[in-house]
Formats: structure tokens, C-alpha cells, sequence
């Protein structure tokens, strides 16, 4: 004889996750309140926690590194110091255009 199975929107499986892993729900709870197997429970939580390690690799990988990060900040750092001269050079040529001719 054939099993009676469910089958549960991928969405609903997300959100009954987020209730175990985030909230911190038991699953023997969540099993009981919501009628679904303690097993596929685990399997959904098994899939979700896995998914967000790999998204937290690929957040790892996108890091710069000690040298890219260097480069970038002495460039952003030439940039500022650029603007600075720039805004003192404006400041100097605007007190000498707003100052009383005698």
C-alpha cells in the first residue's frame, strides 16, 4: 500500500526552518503542532543550515584580500587627499574674489 504523503511548498519549508533555526523552536514541537514528520522536519532544517553555509562561503570568498585591499584603500585614500587640495585651492581663490578692492 501506498503512504499517504504530503507534498509542502517550498516556501512553507523555508518558514517552518526559519522557526527551528532562528527562533530556536524545538522540532519535536514544531513536529506536533504542525502534523509533519519529526524526520522530514530534520531533512528541511538539514537543507536550510546547509544552504546557509554555502551562502556564507560564498560571502567569504567575495572578501578582498590583504594586497586588493591595500590598493583600494590607497586609492580611495590619493582621491581624498585630491578633494582636499581641490576644496583648500577653491577657499583661497574665493577669499581673493571676495575680498574689498582699496
Amino acid at each position: 500500500m501506498a503512504k499517504n504523503q504530503r507534498t509542502y511548498a517550498p516556501e512553507f519549508r523555508e518558514y517552518v526552518s526559519k522557526l527551528i533555526v532562528q527562533d530556536g523552536r524545538k522540532l519535536v514541537d514544531v513536529s506536533n503542532e504542525l502534523d509533519i514528520p519529526y524526520n522530514t522536519l530534520q531533512k528541511w532544517v538539514g537543507g536550510y543550515r546547509k544552504r546557509l553555509r554555502d551562502a556564507e562561503k560564498a560571502n567569504q570568498n567575495q572578501l578582498l584580500s590583504a594586497s586588493e585591499y591595500r590598493k583600494l584603500y590607497e586609492e580611495e585614500r590619493k582621491k581624498l587627499l585630491d578633494l582636499q587640495e581641490e576644496n583648500e585651492i577653491l577657499k583661497k581663490a574665493m577669499h581673493i574674489f571676495t575680498q574689498e578692492k582699496k
